[in-house]
């Protein structure tokens, strides 16, 4: 599950890099829409948004490059994006035009579990997936309310901290242990996983593998796409190693 930032080095290049990730191997793309206060990012994909608002990218811009790429895919797109935008939209409205845009569903990091529940029959309406974040730190009573207001699949942090490259491997098992008690819905690792062995390892466990920063930073190259190709290729490889025990 490679995440984009949208409009990074350009709308033109998140369309065509949707295509080519889902040819090289992606089963789902989380396209970040940009904002000029991430939440819990790390230096590389907050530079990324800086850089993609800078170019003039915003939610409606990056619609359009979704819309654009998935004429030509069927590979799941997930849109991580700040509570405030969809504010700010309007959450009705915001959650009919990514639908509408071609998005498979939502997370929104950042969103109070009192408003949950709302923006999750928005999104069931038009048959769209909401997750929202499990840490390594959320107690089990939390853990039980945003399991219940998750729909279609939950995103578990790998690690506590913010987004970034890391040279070990995370230690899942007991987190999804722990969500498993309380939800069937499928679990998707973020936080720190960077290499094929990292995904290996996830998957052992849990049911997709998030990757951003790494990725991010190889589309800072000179060509963007097909750096993000090769190395999804790269990461995909993982996958024939590890697999779901649950």
């Amino acid at each position: 599950m490679p995440f984009v930032t949208g409009g990074y080095p350009s709308l033109d290049v998140t369309t065509a890099a949707i295509e080519a990730i889902a040819n090289a191997g992606a089963a789902i793309i989380e396209v970040g829409i940009p904002f000029s206060d991430p939440i819990a990012d790390g230096p590389i994909i907050a530079a990324s948004m800086h850089d993609a608002l800078q170019s003039g990218a915003d939610p409606h811009s990056v619609f359009r490059a979704v819309r654009a790429a998935r004429a030509k895919t069927s590979v799941g797109l997930i849109a991580m994006v700040s509570v405030s935008i969809v504010t700010r939209i309007g959450e009705e409205l915001f959650v009919s035009q990514a639908a509408d845009a071609g998005f498979d569903g939502l997370i929104v990091p950042d969103l109070d579990l009192a408003r949950a529940r709302e923006l999750s029959l928005l999104c069931e309406r038009r048959s769209m997936a909401l997750a929202l974040l499990v840490a390594p730190t959320t107690s089990v009573d939390r853990m039980a309310q945003i399991t219940d207001a998750c729909r279609g699949f939950i995103y578990l942090l790998a690690r506590a901290g913010v987004t970034g490259e890391r040279d070990s491997s995370p230690e899942i098992s007991g987190s999804v242990k722990s969500i498993r008690a309380f939800s069937k819905l499928p679990i998707a690792a973020g936080f720190g996983i960077s290499t094929p062995e990292h995904v290996a390892a996830v998957t052992k466990y849990a049911d997709a593998a998030i990757v951003g920063s790494a990725l991010v930073r190889r589309m800072g190259e000179s060509d963007p796409v097909n750096a993000a190709a090769e190395f999804t290729r790269r990461l995909a490889t993982g996958l024939r190693t590890g697999a779901p025990t649950t």
